[in-house]
């Protein structure tokens, strides 16, 4: 029978979508019976920019359990619900099941006027099948590991700048599983909340359920992709991500060569003469925001060689991943990393043959070609013959590390590349990890600056490494560390998304600037590209001309006896 519904104050500011209340089996072995009721019970939804804050987690309908954010409606259509039927077995959880097709704009209220037989008990809870849906194809069980408690909605930097609970991580996997589930159409709507993820992985350090949200959001925007490519919609092939995402920016080489031009426009003055006549909003947006994100470009000197002894007692036998990116712009945070490896007694080797980690092209969906970079750089890295493959850039770092997973997710019948993708990411080590384990010689240099550590997101999240670049940065004489308020929230940067959201990227670098600027720092240090580059941006948009240098840098400096200079 239907539920009778009533509508009552209209809410604020309207997200989307909104979460709606949906009454669902429950495990059994998750939750203990509760008491029978047999009066009616009400269940106000009001649609505020935190619904699940307004529901209680569960409500009790003669042995019924409320979980209030289980079940996210698109669509604008009436809101109607409709009951399921109840089963028994005994000792155990009865349940009557409503699911909502859509609200409207106004407040809604379910009464529930018969309760549920006592006599009856629920059906034992299963995950439904694997379906063909997108998506369909994640282990269902991760899913359920999260438990809707909320904790995560204060690490997210969407949910703190939209206060839209789908654009919270908890919202977020309600959106996924409820279009794995069949009770929800893949709209644009709900690919905008997803789209705008950041995949920070802010919400996996908060989380006291361990929920792996990183292996929920990969997989599922690789599957969409995937179903976009088979509807001939795919959002990945246009010239955009073909020519410069896909055709120019793994290659560094590439990179190199066209970043030619801006170092003459740089050089001449005419970047700046550009801005300020606005000649470079003659450009597409995302070219004119490309040319804004490039940093001064440094010299980054000659080519590293394959090979750098170890200084003093040889400690460890090393390789280097140069990457991409890094190593177009940022070739001379990889010769102070090799320089410091040296100095702590490390045999340095760089692989020629080495590839792009993959990141650029698995995070915006491409997974086949990411895989195939990731068989490229197990088959190099094994060859070489090391202790560990050290890593300067956090991003990338997380991309390798998770290579085992990805094999796994992508082709989960080749067991054999599963573990040889396994084996190559066992081996990776972040250059700051790597160092705190092998017990750092500390650097005689003094350096009388006042410094600030920039967590990026893929270090201090998908790593879980915080304190080991802070130490390296202690053990140099004369550098005040300073801390900064919000550390772990997202700077806006993450890979390719500030040139694929610009709105929530330039909200998120203002935020990370504000709480930089707050500490009255000589010099900013940041562990990751994409978060230096993000930083500088936004600091010569702010007038400040404050240096942003990698933790390498200044340790570098400190081993050479030389000053930072701007």
């Amino acid at each position: 029978m239907a539920l009778p519904l009533e509508a009552s104050e209209t809410s604020p500011a309207k997200p989307f979508l909104e979460p709606v209340a949906e009454l669902r089996p429950v495990e059994p072995e998750r939750f203990d019976p509760v008491p029978v009721q047999s009066e009616p019970v009400v269940v106000d939804t009001p649609m505020t920019a935190d619904p699940a804050a307004a529901l209680p987690v569960q409500t009790p309908v003669a042995q019924t359990i409320v979980q209030p954010a289980d079940v996210i409606v698109a669509e604008d259509s009436p809101y109607t619900v409709e009951t399921a039927a109840v089963e028994t077995v005994p000792n155990s959880l009865a349940f009557k099941e409503v699911v909502a097709e859509r609200v409207d704009e106004t407040v809604a209220a379910a009464v529930i006027s018969e309760p549920v037989p006592v006599a009856a008990v629920a059906l034992a809870y299963e995950p439904p099948p694997r379906s063909t849906r997108v998506g369909g194809e994640i282990d269902y069980e991760k899913f359920l590991d999260c438990v809707h408690c909320g904790l995560c909605t204060a690490a997210c930097p969407t949910y703190l700048e939209t206060g839209n609970e789908n654009n919270s991580p908890r919202g977020r996997i309600y959106l996924m599983r409820s279009v794995v589930d069949g009770r929800l159409d893949l709209t644009p709507k709900v690919q905008q909340h997803l789209d705008l993820c950041l995949d920070c992985r802010a919400c996996e350090t908060a989380c006291p359920s361990g929920v792996q949200y990183g292996r929920l959001i990969e997989p599922f925007r690789a599957s969409q992709r995937q179903a976009e490519a088979r509807d001939k919609k795919a959002k990945n092939t246009d010239l955009f991500h073909r020519v410069i995402l896909y055709g120019m920016f793994p290659y560094a080489s590439r990179l190199r060569l066209a970043l030619v031009p801006a170092q003459l426009t740089q050089w001449l003055g005419l970047d700046w003469l550009m801005e300020k006549t606005g000649l470079n909003y003659l450009l597409p947006q995302r070219l004119r925001r490309m040319q804004q994100l490039l940093p001064k470009l440094k010299p980054g000197g000659a080519r590293l060689p394959e090979l750098l002894p170890a200084i003093g007692p040889k400690r460890a036998r090393v390789a280097l991943f140069t990457g991409c990116v890094a190593d177009a712009v940022f070739r001379h945070a990889h010769w102070a990393t090799a320089r410091v490896l040296q100095q702590n007694g490390c045999e340095v080797v760089i692989p020629r043959a080495q590839a792009c980690c993959g990141a650029i092209h698995y995070h915006s969906g491409a997974d086949r070609p990411a895989l195939d970079l990731a068989r490229t750089n197990a088959r190099v890295f094994d060859a070489a013959d090391v202790d560990a493959v050290i890593v300067n850039v956090a991003g990338c770092g997380s991309m390798l590390k998770d290579y085992g997973h990805i094999a796994h997710e992508l082709e989960p019948q080749n067991h054999e590349q599963a573990a040889a993708l396994s084996k190559c990411a066992g081996k990776m080590k972040d250059v700051s990890e790597f160092l705190a384990g092998l017990g750092v010689i500390a650097p005689k240099g003094e350096m009388k600056l006042r410094a600030v550590y920039q967590d990026a997101c893929h270090l201090a999240h998908a790593q879980q490494i915080r304190e080991q670049p802070r130490d390296l940065l202690s053990s140099i004489p004369g550098l005040e560390l300073v801390p900064m308020n919000e550390p772990e929230i997202c700077c806006g940067a993450a890979g390719s998304y500030n040139l694929t959201e610009p709105d929530m990227a330039d909200r998120l670098q203002t935020r990370k600037i504000e709480n930089l600027l707050a500490t009255k720092p000589d010099v900013i240090v940041s562990p990751n590209v994409g978060c230096s580059m993000q930083i500088q941006w936004g600091l010569k948009k702010a007038g400040r001309d404050i240096p942003v240098v990698h933790p390498m840098e200044l340790l570098d400096l400190s081993y050479r006896g030389e000053p930072l200079k701007k």
